[in-house]
């Protein structure tokens, strides 16, 4: 009694040729060779509280279940998320009387020959026969060539966060290290007097930090070793091949190699800065300033750091113009906020504060006091910010075409392939369950047969028809129309008006019953803009099209915006009622039902009485997608917890720089007759400033580097989502907040007696 929209697949004896589909039970396979025999998804068999041996109606046809699949080569299991698959015998194709006018089928050929390198000559040589067919030809070269474009897609976004979250553990580190050796300035300077030399002293410390470096790298390899097993069943869906999980120990070394690096690197700047600690400082330090002073052997440092961040880059982008990129971005960045915290020490110096509260007056006052770690700040948390937003944004554009959307019009229900003459007994069915019709939209088939006057056979482009029968997504050159849109069915509608998912961006729609043809004056019709930019036409240009045989020529005469993310019909191309009403045509329904069980009894019943029509739940469909994007959300937002983590770990080490001066000046002003609420209001005032102004300037430069990544690396659309952007920035804000206060509780413990 249940209905559910299924991908049915025939099969002939032999199939899938390459492997084995695995069944539960095993063997299952076998049983496709005799009788009405159906292997399901087992999602299936939940979804119409089915089990083994149950008969299964397909059309006109009916099929007992032998066993559900658990995997098929080459298919990736996720597609099963938005329609269970069906494997049932070729043979019983002509009983379910599925393939009447308006069904959708596609017949897959698989050649095998014995030298794999023959087949794209195979191709070639075939390409004319096969192109007047309408016939695609993949070979296993070209579909490999497709995965390892999304699997590089997928290695440089992950790659990405890689390399941002170790960039900002090494920031962590020379901040840590930084506040670490602020507190040994004494020790060493004792251990001068004892004699040791500044050489000695390094080496010490340098030791010390490899040390630290080794055991922090080992337990990170450890935690890789253990979440490797975990990821893979995170994304095992959503490849057609199967992941094997292996220790590798070149992988390993390089992990632990990379967080001695870190350790190494990003500590030796501040570590330099014993060379210049004297002997005399054991006993003058707390009443003379320690000024910071640069040589060629902190020069050669920084020059020996960022050649080896360059070569890290260039390493994991394997691609040199994108590592240049990378490492221009980087130093870019570094040089902005360097420059936004210096004018706003500048600023805070000149600005006219008289009128504010003491606390917050001695707060801004610390921006530009000596001493001050307006830099050490910006620098660190800004960056922080910058990485983290950047990561955030390009996943949040990289995901966003995944996310579709029905609220606009509150559908749940799409209904097509409704012959004309059912959609009254449809509509009547909808209508006794209380499901109210939304949209309507004829369908109409059709292929290009000239632009301008041009056969569209001879403006198929070679480069790019090679590009579209490998399947690739690498578009040519605008200047000339594009393959793909050329050799394409269109599926158009007609209609004298703009639909919700529409705006108009050029040109004019016809008025209600015009845009006919008349005399030799082509008819109207109207384009989407992403369509009229690969077919190379502007307003004024000639279409004719081919409708089942019928020569129709038309006129741009309006460019569409079309919001294809809305779960609603839309078209690449809109005709005038005029020209299309009489046309062989099918129709699309969009409906909402009051609850999930009106859908589903609405589905069985639609289906008992009219089996070539197919229902979507959009609910369900939508769910699926969450599913998809939940799972690769998953996956990234585990990877970004460290960048989270370590963020906390630079800004704590930025605080803990200054920690002394910070103690000594706390209590100067106690002396002075500052009470504990003065002094804390004074820290929280500096470190609101501190996070506000490293959080704006670390997210204009992320908007920048999203925007530009989005555009140029990953080939996407860039969406600025400013509220969630907001709410980043106020948690940092919050979070610098936080920090600076939980360290500063040791300014409180110091009493005025030890100025």
């Amino acid at each position: 009694g249940g209905a559910r929209l299924v991908q049915v697949r025939a099969v002939e004896p032999g199939y899938p040729f390459y492997g084995a589909i695995e069944t539960d039970p095993a063997g299952a396979r076998a049983a496709l060779e005799r009788g009405h025999a159906a292997l399901v998804d087992p999602a299936l068999l939940t979804a119409l509280d089915a089990r083994l041996g149950d008969t299964l109606a397909i059309g006109e046809s009916r099929f007992a279940i032998a066993g559900t699949l658990r995997k098929v080569p080459g298919d990736a299991g996720v597609g099963s998320l938005f329609a269970p698959r069906v494997f049932v015998p070729a043979r019983h194709v002509s009983e379910m009387r599925l393939l009447g006018f308006g069904a959708r089928a596609e017949y897959e050929a698989f050649v095998r020959l014995r030298d794999p390198a023959a087949a794209r000559a195979l191709v070639e040589a075939r390409r004319p026969l096969l192109r007047a067919e309408r016939v695609r030809a993949r070979t296993a070269e070209q579909q490999q060539a497709r995965l390892d474009r999304a699997l590089r897609q997928l290695g440089s976004f992950l790659g990405l966060i890689g390399t941002f979250a170790l960039l900002l553990g090494g920031i962590g580190v020379a901040s840590a290290m930084g506040a670490y050796m602020a507190r040994k300035r004494e020790t060493v300077a004792t251990l001068r007097c004892l004699g040791a030399t500044a050489p000695q002293v390094l080496a010490v410390y340098l030791v010390q930090a490899g040390a630290m470096g080794l055991a922090g790298a080992l337990l990170g390899a450890a935690l890789g070793v253990a979440v490797q097993w975990v990821l893979p069943r995170l994304t095992a869906d959503l490849l057609p091949i199967a992941v094997e999980t292996r220790v590798d120990a070149a992988a390993l070394l390089t992990g632990v190699g990379l967080g001695v690096w870190v350790a190494l690197a990003f500590a030796l700047l501040p570590l330099l800065a014993t060379r210049r600690i004297s002997p005399l400082e054991a006993l003058r330090r707390r009443v003379e300033a320690v000024r910071a002073r640069r040589d060629r052997w902190s020069a050669g440092a920084a020059l020996l750091l960022a050649l080896s961040v360059a070569a890290l880059v260039a390493v994991q982008a394997r691609d040199p113009a994108t590592a240049a990129g990378f490492v221009v971005g980087i130093g870019a960045t570094l040089l902005a906020l360097w420059a936004a915290a210096w004018a706003v020490a500048r600023l805070a110096r000149r600005a006219r504060v008289a009128g504010l509260p003491y606390p917050v007056r001695q707060g801004i006052a610390n921006l530009h006091r000596p001493g001050n770690q307006t830099r050490v700040v910006v620098l660190a948390l800004g960056f922080g910010v910058f990485l983290l937003a950047t990561v955030w944004l390009v996943q949040h554009n990289l995901l966003r075409p995944l996310r579709l959307s029905a609220a606009a019009t509150r559908a749940d229900l799409l209904l097509f392939d409704v012959q004309e003459e059912q959609e009254p007994g449809v509509t009547r069915i909808l209508a006794a369950s209380g499901v109210e019709v939304l949209q309507r939209a004829p369908i109409v088939p059709m292929r290009l047969q000239a632009v301008n006057g041009v056969p569209a056979a001879r403006l198929v482009p070679r480069a790019s028809e090679d590009s579209a029968e490998a399947g690739a997504e690498e578009r040519p050159q605008r200047g000339g129309p594009e393959a793909w849109a050329l050799r394409r069915e269109y599926r158009s509608t007609y209609r004298d008006t703009l639909v919700a998912s529409e705006r108009l961006r050029e040109g004019r729609l016809w008025r209600p019953g015009g845009g006919a043809q008349r005399g030799r004056q082509p008819a109207e019709v109207s384009l989407d803009a992403e369509i009229a930019g690969d077919l190379a036409v502007e307003l004024g240009d000639e279409i004719t099209w081919d409708v089942q045989g019928v020569r129709i020529p038309t006129r741009v005469t309006s460019i569409r915006e079309v919001d294809w993310q809305r779960l609603e019909p839309n078209f690449f191309a809109v005709f005038p009622v005029a020209v299309l009403a009489g046309a062989p045509q099918t129709r699309v329904l969009l409906a909402r039902a009051p609850d999930p069980a009106v859908r589903a009894r609405v589905q069985r019943d639609v289906v008992a009485r009219y089996s070539n029509v197919v229902l979507l739940d959009l609910a369900q469909v939508q769910r699926a997608l969450d599913e998809v994007v939940g799972r690769v959300m998953a996956v990234v937002r585990f990877l970004g917890a460290f960048s989270v983590a370590t963020g906390f770990v630079v800004l704590l080490g930025a605080v803990l720089t200054s920690r002394l001066e910070r103690i000594r000046e706390s209590v100067l002003l106690r002396t002075l007759g500052a009470t504990r609420r003065q002094v804390g209001a004074v820290l929280l005032a500096e470190y609101a400033a501190l996070g506000t102004l490293a959080c704006l300037a670390g997210a204009g430069l992320a908007v920048a580097a999203g925007w530009a990544l989005s555009r140029w690396l990953f080939e996407v659309d860039f969406a600025l989502p400013l509220l969630p952007l907001l709410g980043l920035c106020a948690a940092v804000v919050a979070l610098a907040v936080l920090v600076g206060g939980w360290a500063g509780r040791e300014v409180f413990r110091h009493t005025p007696l030890e100025a």
